[in-house]
């Protein structure tokens, strides 16, 4: 066995947005699957997490072989996204593996897909992303699957991608060490993504890295919450880069999201020929969900911008 494993797996929370204290029932679950890969290479597994997680001690006892990583000085804010991505940017500096991989809490690894990340990465690619399927078979979790995943359903387009998602993506372990600037304070995909580019390396999406999308437990409340909350971030992500004329000229356009949104996601189901009926099943639920992401976009854009320093 070599000194350092072929393959650190980090696997992160984001199924708690809206929750004041996050739950480790789904990350026993993805854990779970990923002890009971097939063929696997050596691996680490990290589990990169603020504090306190209910639940995260049985966890623990029951995956003695796992590392959790705790970074106590993230402190959750409700409808927030840096107790999920600063102890990411930590993990990636502890790992010790020739190749990163990415995943959630909420999803399940298919069984071969510790196997399927060692074989992409024979390929020079820099990083590459994987597909994404639903895994509960309620119009709720197709709504929300479609709404946060719907462009990963496969067949997702082999090759050179111009984006793929952080909740499956692996790394060339060297790569990631020459654009650390990027992450080293939190990872996010599209600074990273976008370092590598700009060196000259290629992100991929492979159809052979699949997960499932496993939120059996979210309810309808909770995924217009949601929405609402990842809108509005995206919002204020977002004009923070965005001149003045810009910025207003996208928040009069907020309420027109919802339909070209939908248009979008059936136009793609129906493309990629095996969900289309799911989507119609679905889109009920998507139609809301779809409104609430808009008017979070549009208080994002018209949030108070914060200043740094």
């Amino acid at each position: 066995m070599s000194a350092s494993p072929q393959l650190s797996v980090i696997v992160g929370f984001s199924s708690d947005t809206i929750a004041p204290v996050a739950r480790a029932g789904y990350l026993a679950e993805c854990l779970g699957a990923l002890a009971e890969q097939a063929d696997p290479p050596t691996m680490e597994i990290i589990v990169a997490h603020h504090e306190p997680i209910e639940g995260l001690d049985a966890v623990k006892a029951r995956f003695s072989d796992v590392r959790f990583l705790s970074t106590p000085d993230v402190v959750k804010r409700v409808g927030g996204r840096e107790h999920h991505d600063v102890p990411r940017g930590r993990a990636i500096a502890a790992a010790t593996g020739e190749l990163i991989g990415l995943l959630e809490d909420h999803e399940l690894p298919d069984p071969r897909w510790a196997a399927s990340v060692v074989e992409a990465h024979r390929r020079p690619d820099a990083g590459i992303g994987g597909a994404i399927e639903n895994g509960v078979d309620r119009a709720l979790n197709w709504a929300v699957y479609f709404c946060d995943f719907g462009r990963y359903q496969n067949p997702v387009p082999a090759g050179a991608s111009a984006f793929a998602s952080d909740a499956n993506v692996t790394y060339k372990r060297a790569d990631l060490d020459l654009v650390r600037e990027s992450w080293k304070g939190a990872y996010r995909e599209v600074p990273v993504n976008d370092a590598l580019r700009a060196l000259g390396k290629t992100i991929s999406l492979d159809p052979t890295m699949v997960v499932y999308q496993n939120r059996h437990a979210l309810t309808f409340g909770e995924a217009l919450r949601e929405r609402y909350s990842w809108g509005r971030s995206y919002g204020a992500t977002r004009v923070t880069w965005l001149t003045t004329p810009k910025r207003l000229a996208y928040t009069a356009l907020a309420p027109v999201l919802p339909a070209l949104l939908l248009l979008r996601m059936g136009r793609r189901a129906w493309q990629r020929k095996r969900h289309f009926g799911n989507f119609l099943r679905a889109v009920p639920f998507i139609v809301p969900l779809l409104m609430a992401w808009s008017f979070g976009e549009m208080a994002g854009y018209l949030a108070p911008q914060r200043v740094n320093g």
